[in-house]
C-alpha cells in the first residue's frame, strides 16, 4: 500500500490516515488508490469490527481531491466509475466512524458524510468547496436527508465552512472534543461498537439506511426480516445466556 495512505488492525479497530499533510491530506490518484485498497481489506477482514478515518495533523482531515493534479490532466467531466468506485469502497456492513482532525472540505466532507459515525475536533470546519473552484458535489446528493434541505442549500450555495459545534447541532456530527482528545474518544465509540454482538451492530446500521429508502411503513415491514437472522443466530442466544451466568459474552459473529 501507498505511503499516502496508512492502514493497520488493533485489537478488532481498524485505522486509516490520509498521510499527506504537506497537502492538507488533500486525495490524488495514488492516494485515492491506496484510500480504496484500505476500505477493501477492511471489509473484508472478519477479524477488524469497525474501521476509524482520520488524517495526518491537525490543519486538514482532508482538503479533497487535488487540485494541482486535476489542473495537470485538464479534467472535465470526473467519469462515473470514480464515483461509483469511490462510494463502493465504504460500502459495508461494519460501522465506520470518521475523527475529523481538522478541515473537511470537498472531497473530505464526501467523505464525513459516507461514514456512520462522526467524531470532530472543536477547530475543525466544514464545507462543500467545489463552487469555489467551479466544481461539481453530485455526491452531497444525500445530504439533505442528513441535515435538512435548506442547510444543504447553504453548504451547495455559499461554499461557506460550517463549524464542528454547528454540525454538531444539526446531527451532521456526533461528538465535538479538543484535537488532543479526538482520537482517544473516537477508540473510545469505536470500542464500544467492537465489543458488542456484530450481527446486531450491522443489522443496525442496515436498517437505518433501509428505512431512509423505503419510507416508515416499509421500513417497519423490512426490518422484520432484517433482525430475523439475528433473532436465530449462536450469538442471539449467547447474549442472554451469557447475562445468567453473570459473564462477558463471547461473540461468534453467527
Amino acid at each position: 500500500m501507498a505511503d499516502e495512505i496508512l492502514y493497520e488492525v488493533r485489537d478488532g479497530i481498524a485505522w486509516l490516515t490520509i498521510n499527506r499533510p504537506e497537502a492538507r491530506n488533500a486525495l490524488n490518484k495514488v492516494a485515492r488508490d491506496a484510500f480504496g485498497e484500505a476500505a477493501e481489506s477492511f471489509a473484508a477482514d472478519a477479524d477488524a469490527n469497525v474501521l476509524i478515518i482520520t488524517g495526518a495533523g491537525d490543519k486538514a482531515f482532508c482538503a479533497g481531491a487535488d487540485l494541482k493534479e486535476m489542473a495537470d490532466t485538464a479534467m472535465k467531466v470526473p467519469p462515473k466509475n470514480l464515483f461509483i468506485e469511490f462510494n463502493r469502497t465504504l460500502k459495508t456492513d461494519k460501522p465506520i466512524i470518521a475523527a475529523v482532525n481538522g478541515h473537511a472540505f470537498a472531497g473530505g466532507f464526501r467523505i464525513a458524510q459516507m461514514v456512520d459515525l462522526v467524531v470532530s475536533s472543536d477547530h475543525a470546519t466544514y464545507a462543500i468547496s467545489e463552487p469555489k473552484v467551479g466544481r461539481g458535489a453530485p455526491w452531497a446528493a444525500p445530504l439533505a436527508w442528513i441535515v435538512g434541505p435548506r442547510i444543504a442549500l447553504e453548504l451547495l450555495t455559499t461554499a461557506q465552512p460550517l463549524s464542528a459545534q454547528r454540525m454538531y447541532d444539526l446531527g451532521f456530527v456526533n461528538r465535538v472534543v479538543p484535537y488532543d482528545q479526538l482520537l482517544d474518544e473516537a477508540e473510545r465509540m469505536a470500542r464500544a461498537i467492537a465489543d458488542n454482538a456484530p450481527l446486531s451492530v450491522r443489522a443496525g446500521k442496515k436498517m437505518v439506511y433501509q428505512a431512509a429508502d423505503l419510507g416508515f411503513e416499509a421500513g417497519l415491514d423490512a426490518a422484520d426480516d432484517l433482525w430475523e437472522h439475528v433473532y436465530l443466530s449462536d450469538d442471539g442466544q449467547e447474549g442472554p445466556r451469557a447475562f445468567r451466568e453473570k459473564r462477558a459474552p463471547v461473540w461468534q459473529g453467527r
